[in-house]
């Protein structure tokens, strides 16, 4: 156990061993929250290392949340992520946060303008803990629900769905690629025409995009952000411009090599009329 003062939002990191894809484990560790950030995925579908977990049971939330008193944002905080957000969600708009758990990222959302945040996450001891915190923000809605069976939301009521990491999670766990489909169903179902759903994830367009297209919901446009964790003096990719895909994703393994330090940002923009990969963009180089 290790505490990190310097960190506001979090006040207590915990070290795990992450679902890595294959052929990963040579690879150094980044630092992690036990209960905060989800593993990476293996490829396959399948659970390896400390995914063994029960990631998509609810008591083993509820047992995690009992344990911790700070909050943590998965992945990003909204600071980094509102630039790309401003481009795809406008703050009159009804929003989601998926698999929100004891995170500040809604109460920043707020403070920045977003007027109607709705959170849902499995456990109903996270969900309680946020309900009694933010009490007094009407802006700030928090219910206890799977993301794989939203029946409570009406099809077509939300403009934008924003995902920190539990597709991952799901993807870690037992049929994986059965819950995920649910999932991602789902979030097709109550989204409007139109809507976004946007995905941050550790999963590179080889593995995700397959899986999204596979559902035939979206037009998919993929943005990157370099891991908080990572320090690096490499170039970066400007946020708010998307990367240029190719069905078989060999353009971004050109532009960022293998095994990036990077999350991927999935914007899959709901459209009833067809599905497909934007391939128009244009990529914009930024030096640190």
């Amino acid at each position: 156990l290790s505490r990190h003062p310097a960190d506001p939002e979090s006040s207590t990191k915990l070290t795990r061993l992450p679902c890595r894809p294959a052929g990963a484990q040579g690879q150094h560790h980044r630092p992690s929250i036990e209960a905060s950030a989800p593993p990476r995925p293996d490829p396959s579908g399948g659970m390896t290392g400390a995914a063994s977990q029960a990631y998509g049971e609810a008591w083993y939330w509820d047992e995690r949340y009992r344990k911790e008193s700070g909050p943590f944002d998965w992945y990003q905080k909204y600071p980094a992520l509102a630039p790309l957000l401003r481009l795809y969600v406008r703050p009159h708009q009804r929003l989601l946060l998926v698999g929100c758990g004891n995170s500040v990222f809604g109460e920043n959302m707020v403070h920045d303008g977003y007027q109607d945040v709705v959170n849902i996450d499995i456990s109903s001891v996270v969900i309680e803990q946020m309900k009694k915190k933010y009490h007094d923000k009407p802006q700030l809605k928090y219910t206890k629900m799977d993301v794989r069976n939203m029946s409570d939301f009406e099809s077509g009521s939300f403009d934008a769905v924003i995902d920190k990491g539990t597709l991952d999670s799901i993807m870690c766990g037992q049929n994986s690629q059965e819950h995920a489909a649910k999932m991602l169903g789902e979030v097709n179902r109550i989204l409007n025409d139109k809507g976004v759903y946007i995905m941050i994830t550790y999963g590179d367009p080889s593995y995700r995009l397959n899986l999204l297209k596979d559902l035939q919901f979206w037009t998919v446009k993929l943005h990157v952000i370099a891991d908080r964790w990572e320090r690096s003096s490499k170039k970066t990719w400007d946020l708010t411009e998307p990367l240029p895909l190719h069905d078989d994703s060999t353009s971004i393994i050109n532009l960022l090599g293998p095994k990036p330090d990077v999350h991927y940002i999935y914007v899959c923009i709901k459209d009833n009329d067809s599905a497909r990969v934007d391939l128009k963009t244009e990529v914009n180089e930024a030096d640190n």
